[in-house]
C-alpha cells in the first residue's frame, strides 16, 4: 500500500520496478488503478516465483548492496531489515544471525520495502511523518500457526509508537509495514505544517464494505503555520514526599527527555498540603518517564492522556556577545529568547550575573537585524 501510494504521489513506477527486478530474485512487479470505497488508488502487485526460500539477514542485505540502488537507499533499506530481524529474534528467542525470515524473507517482502525506500528517495523526501497506526484487530494466519492481531514481531516493532484499533476484524499493519514506517518516520502524530504539492493513495488488496482500505501520502513543504504535536501528560498528586527528592524527580525527568516538567501547589482532600507533579513528554517516551516518576517518587498512581499542544515555527541564531557565544531562539513571529544553557554557562565562567548575560545576547540579536 505505501509503495502504491508513493507512486501514486509522483514516485517513478518505471525506476522502482527496474530496481526491484535488480534484486535478482526473480520478482516482477506492476501498478495498477482500482478504486476502494469510490477512491481512485493504485495497487502494487508483486508477482514472484512459488516456493518458501528463507533467507538469514545477512544474505538480504548482501542481495541488497549489489542491486542498482542509490547508497542512501540501500542503506535505508538495511536498517529496515535488521529493525525487522532483532524483532524477529527478540519474539523467538534467538540470535539475530539465526533468525530466518520465513514470510518477511519472501520475495514480495523484499519487493515491499526496496519499493517503499527507493520511492521516498525518488520524492526528494528529507523527513517523514507518520500518524497514529491502525493495527486492525482479530487474529492473522502465519506459518507460526493462528496469531493475534497485532502480531507478536508487530507489537514489539511499535512499541512506544501510537497505535489504534478501528475498522474490520483483520490484519492491518503487518511486520514488514510496522517496520518500514518505525524505521523510516522521525516522528509520529499530528500533520506538520506544510503546504501539499503531491497527494497519492495505494490500495490494499481487499475492498471493505464500512472504510476506504487505502493508505495515504502527503507530499509538501515546511511552512510557518504553527505547529500542532500530540504530546502525553503525566499527572500525580503528592503529599508525603520532600521537597528536595521532588526538585530530583524533576532534574531526572527533564534529563530523561521530558518536554517539560512541573510542580504546583494544592490542597486535597482532608486539607493536606500536596503538590500536583505534571510530565509533558513525547508519547513514545511515556512508560520510561513514567518508571522514573514511580522509581523517584512516592506516588502509587499516574494519570495518562494524550493532549495537542502547537508549537510556534522556529530556528536558532548564534550572537557574539562580549562575553561569548549565545545561541537565540527566533520564532516566525519575531519572538526571541536567549538559550538558557548558554547563558548559564558563560554567567559561572565569566562570574557576570545572568541576567546581565540575557540581555546582552538579546541586545546582540537585535543589534543583528536593525
Amino acid at each position: 500500500m505505501l509503495v502504491g501510494a508513493l507512486a501514486d504521489a509522483g514516485a517513478d513506477q518505471n525506476a522502482i520496478a527496474s530496481a526491484i527486478e535488480s534484486l535478482g530474485v526473480g520478482a516482477t512487479v506492476g501498478f495498477e488503478r482500482v478504486t476502494r470505497c469510490g477512491i481512485s488508488a493504485l495497487k502494487f502487485r508483486v508477482n514472484a516465483p512459488e516456493g518458501k526460500t528463507h533467507r538469514h539477514l545477512s544474505g538480504i542485505l548482501k542481495m541488497v548492496d549489489a542491486a542498482a540502488l542509490p547508497a542512501r537507499v540501500k542503506e535505508n533499506v538495511a536498517r529496515v531489515f535488521t529493525r525487522l530481524g532483532e524483532s524477529e529474534a527478540a519474539v523467538h528467542g534467538v540470535p539475530i544471525e539465526k533468525v530466518h525470515f520465513h514470510e518477511v524473507g519472501a520475495v514480495d517482502s523484499i519487493a515491499d520495502i526496496v519499493g517503499a525506500c527507493l520511492g521516498f528517495d525518488l520524492l526528494g523526501a528529507e523527513k517523514v511523518y507518520c500518524s497514529a497506526v491502525n493495527t486492525g484487530s482479530g487474529t492473522a494466519q502465519t506459518e507460526h500457526g493462528t496469531l493475534p492481531v497485532p502480531a507478536p514481531a508487530t507489537a514489539s516493532l511499535l512499541r512506544g509508537a501510537p497505535v489504534y484499533s478501528r475498522g474490520p476484524a483483520v490484519e492491518l499493519t503487518t511486520p514488514t509495514g510496522a517496520a518500514v514506517v518505525t524505521t523510516l518516520a522521525a516522528e509520529f502524530g499530528t500533520m506538520p505544517p506544510i503546504s501539499i504539492d503531491h497527494i497519492g493513495y495505494g490500495a490494499g488488496d481487499k475492498d471493505f464494505k464500512e472504510m476506504a482500505n487505502v493508505l495515504r501520502v502527503l507530499v509538501g513543504r515546511s511552512n510557518s503555520a504553527s505547529e500542532a504535536t500530540l504530546v502525553t501528560v503525566l499527572e500525580a498528586n503528592i503529599d508525603d514526599l520532600s521537597p528536595q527528592v521532588l526538585a530530583y524527580a524533576m532534574e531526572r525527568l527533564m534529563e530523561a527527555g521530558a518536554l517539560d516538567a512541573s510542580l504546583q501547589p494544592l490542597s486535597m482532600k482532608k486539607n493536606r498540603s500536596a503538590f500536583l507533579l505534571r510530565v509533558i513528554a513525547k508519547p513514545e517516551d511515556r512508560e520510561r518517564l513514567a518508571a522514573i516518576i514511580f522509581a523517584e517518587t512516592s506516588t502509587l498512581g499516574l494519570r495518562s492522556f494524550v493532549m495537542e499542544r502547537i508549537v510556534e515555527a522556529r530556528r536558532l541564531v548564534e550572537v557574539t556577545t562580549k562575553y561569548g557565544i549565545v545561541r537565540v531562539k527566533v520564532s516566525d513571529s519575531g519572538n526571541i529568547a536567549p538559550e538558557y544553557e548558554d547563558c548559564r554557562a558563560l554567567a559561572r565562567l565569566r562570574d557576570v550575573p545572568l541576567k546581565a548575560i540575557l540581555a546582552e545576547a538579546t541586545y546582540e540579536y537585535q543589534k543583528s537585524i536593525r
